[in-house]
């Protein structure tokens, strides 16, 4: 008996010491150091004239730069349009700034600075757009490509994806330039022609600055916005992405006996094939508390509730409920660990006729700790035993590298992304898709992706999608957000 009680005396004890710990560190929880920019003092940005603004958008959403599934079906003739249409409306810019043509259609402006001694930066934002789903055209509001300024928005393909950020650059140099504004920091505005069709064009850009030993204080380019609803804050967070996710597509062939259809043998390619898609989807990647997207919770925790607060104060303990949490949907699972996704099928070409090869292909999304090699060796040890040969469809793109959220260059973009939206949070992020900005690594110190634009999350659903818009507020946060940027990193 007073082995028992000594025992739950001391389990007593235990629970009392961790509670205290727990409370204390949720107690004293503070955000990470790079929560703090507050010694960046911002330059003002000059006027800018949002209605005529607001008018650009419209003309450049009206000149149609679609990259096509095949690049043969797209129009060339549209990208000579658009620089065409860039020279003619921002006349200053292109009087300042020396702009060469890489590759086909990609852009390089270069905007001089007065201070050699000064790292350059690189601001990005892609021409082309990708198509209209066959099909959805009645479900658009506004037409796609007619650039109609309506319900206090410009409408269109690409009004937000990029040609707003296109647009934004030009409306805040124009301004900036006009104003009287001289940089001591050389600019570099990269703008690659085919970022919807694997980003040959910024990789070019890329290889043209390295050649001229071009080493960046940071490139921003697309990625992440302002959430007015994330689910952490309850409210407004603004999400600047520090890093992106590799891609990799796994070819699955199987193959079998062909023939008719009448006398199927035990074991055919589709059979092969299918039991090797299913091993390999339940063979998922662990979803783990770490990387950008753990830091934008713990960036975040401390405007959420108390329950996340202390959740995230004391990860070592509540890690698996953390993980459970930010799981629960797609998105949030998205940046916690490499994904899975089997999207393509090839087999018999008639429903009576046995295939003599059948073949999958699986998309994946590598989180930054994933190697394509480690992605390989699990779905051979998956598929072990099974008659089915594994190939990439072509060569992977590994995960970018994390940028510093301590440097200057994340302290800059910080400080002016906190200004285009004043008392919303901020963190780093996660970006699950892929932008130009990759390509960049090389001739840049950080790369950052940021739009600042306010999206409620269900708003993002319209990109590459069905009645994409661009509001007359975001349009002209953005244009100030760049001038400011630039006045304040280059002035």
């Amino acid at each position: 008996m007073a082995s028992l009680r000594k025992t739950a005396l001391l389990a007593g004890g235990v629970i009392l010491a961790l509670g205290a710990v727990v409370a204390v560190r949720t107690a004293t929880f503070k955000a990470p150091a790079g929560a703090d920019f507050s010694q960046i003092k911002l330059a003002t940005a000059p006027a800018i004239d949002q209605a005529l603004a607001a008018q650009h958008l419209s003309q450049a959403v009206q000149i149609p730069t679609i990259s096509h599934q095949n690049p043969a079906d797209n129009q060339r003739e549209q990208w000579t349009r658009l620089h065409d249409w860039l020279a003619t409306t921002y006349p200053a810019s292109h009087a300042a700034m020396t702009r060469e043509i890489v590759l086909n259609n990609s852009l390089v402006y270069t905007w001089q600075g007065s201070d050699p001694s000064l790292a350059p930066i690189i601001l990005m934002a892609h021409q082309d757009v990708v198509p209209i789903s066959e099909g959805t055209e009645k479900e658009w509001r506004h037409a796609p490509f007619a650039g109609e300024i309506a319900e206090g928005a410009v409408w269109g393909r690409g009004s937000v994806d990029d040609k707003g950020s296109l647009v934004g650059l030009f409306e805040a140099t124009e301004a900036l330039i006009k104003s009287g504004f001289k940089p001591k920091r050389t600019i570099y505005i990269v703008s690659g022609e085919d970022e919807e069709a694997g980003g040959a064009g910024a990789k070019a850009a890329s290889d043209l600055l390295k050649s001229r030993k071009v080493m960046a204080l940071f490139t921003l380019d697309e990625g992440s916005v302002i959430l007015s609803d994330h689910p952490v804050t309850g409210g407004p967070a603004t999400l600047i992405g520090v890093a992106e996710k590799g891609y990799a597509t796994l070819r699955i062939a199987a193959a079998g006996q062909g023939g008719h259809s009448s006398a199927p043998p035990k074991q055919t390619a589709v059979v092969s094939l299918a039991q090797a898609v299913i091993a390999i989807n339940n063979s998922p990647f662990p979803m783990k508390f770490e990387g950008p997207g753990a830091e934008m919770m713990r960036y975040l925790a401390a405007h959420g509730s108390a329950v996340t607060k202390m959740a995230v104060a004391n990860s070592w303990l509540f890690g698996p409920l953390l993980v459970k949490q930010m799981g629960a949907s797609a998105a949030g699972a998205a940046m916690l660990h490499t994904t899975i996704a089997p999207t393509m099928l090839a087999g018999s070409p008639k429903e009576n006729v046995l295939p003599q090869t059948a073949t999958a292909w699986i998309n994946y999304r590598l989180a930054p700790s994933t190697a394509s090699s480690a992605v390989m060796a699990k779905a051979q040890e998956a598929t072990k035993g099974l008659p089915v040969t594994l190939s990439w469809e072509k060569a992977p793109r590994e995960p970018s590298p994390v940028s510093s959220t301590t440097s200057e260059g994340w302290k800059l973009i910080a400080a002016t992304a906190n200004a285009a939206k004043p008392g919303s949070p901020l963190a780093p992020s996660l970006v699950i898709a892929g932008t130009d900005s990759r390509s960049m690594t090389p001739v840049s110190t950080d790369v950052y992706r940021f739009q600042p634009i306010l999206f409620a999350m269900n708003d993002t659903k319209m990109i590459h999608g069905t009645n994409e818009h661009m509001t007359l507020e975001n349009l002209a946060r953005m244009t100030t957000y760049y001038a400011q940027l630039i006045a304040t990193a280059a002035g």
